[in-house]
């Protein structure tokens, strides 16, 4: 081949490449973390150049990026690699160019690269792999204890707010947040991006004397056989609640100490006013010798 040729292949594949990169997308993070045991969803959204097709019109495949043949999802399970046969599903709608992948019973050495390959029945040169963006898992051994927010002291007989998250990376199968302390209790979940949930519990509940000097404790418990810090805790010191004795005994006792300051002072008055009556008479009194 010489130079010439060379140089017109060149540029065909970098016109190519920008011609196909324009009508054949994907969009997936590039790094995800994953809980070992529990599940993670690879967030996946892709385009095509033809007409919209039905789901039913559209094979979805992810495969390894380094061994195409090593298959971890496909419609026909008996082509999917061993290891990853039950535990890929996908998770939306491909008719809603909706690709994204769930793993579930992560296991510590699922780290990829995976990519994926979309293939459209509306004719054999509809198909296309991603290879150029695919996505790699970082594990995570074990799970790190919740986060608690809350007051270091509560007024007894007011409304206490306590609040308990944790964030994931397994949409499809959330957490929950569990308190040892009775009140109402309102779960709810937020996508934080990129790949990314966060589940958190927020709990009200009337402090009472009772829960003075007690903990609060939050426990967490993932999908899957998932070991780590599952609990949080956190002290409750309740402030007792001002009542009319709170107010009149140091009112009173407020009282009683002037009145007995008062009285003394009273009583010293008198007595150097007698003492001054007694010396003036004996002054007065004329001498008989």
């Amino acid at each position: 081949m010489d130079v010439r040729a060379g140089i017109f292949l060149y540029w065909l594949h970098i016109i190519c490449t920008g011609v196909f990169a324009d009508v054949w997308k994907v969009h997936v993070e590039p790094e995800m973390k994953a809980l070992v045991s529990s599940c993670v969803v690879l967030p996946c959204s892709f385009k095509y150049p033809v007409q919209v097709q039905p789901s039913d019109r559209i094979r979805a495949i992810w495969h390894m990026k380094d061994n195409w043949d090593d298959i971890i999802f496909h419609g026909d399970s008996t082509r999917v690699k061993d290891s990853f046969k039950g535990r890929t599903k996908l998770i939306g709608s491909l008719g809603g160019f909706n690709c994204s992948l769930e793993i579930d019973e992560v296991r510590n050495h699922d780290n990829g690269p995976y990519c994926f390959r979309v293939e459209l029945e509306t004719s054999k040169k509809d198909k296309y792999s991603f290879v150029e963006n695919c996505v790699s898992i970082q594990m995570i051994e074990q799970a790190s204890k919740p986060e608690l927010q809350a007051e270091q002291s509560v007024q007894e007989g007011e409304t206490a707010v306590f609040k308990c998250s944790v964030r994931h990376t397994c949409p499809s199968h959330q957490p929950t947040l569990t308190w040892n302390h009775t009140g109402k209790a309102i779960m709810s979940y937020k996508d934080i991006g990129h790949g990314n949930w966060e589940t958190e519990s927020v709990l009200t509940f009337i402090p009472q004397k009772e829960d003075d000097h007690t903990s609060i404790t939050c426990t967490v418990k993932h999908h899957g056989n998932v070991e780590g810090e599952m609990t949080v805790t956190h002290s409750i010191f309740v402030k007792e609640q001002a009542t009319i004795s709170h107010i009149l005994i140091p009112v009173i006792s407020g009282l009683g100490s002037a009145l007995l300051f008062g009285l003394l002072c009273f009583f010293i008055a008198k007595k150097r006013y007698e003492f001054c009556s007694g010396a003036r008479e004996q002054r007065q009194i004329p001498n008989s010798f």
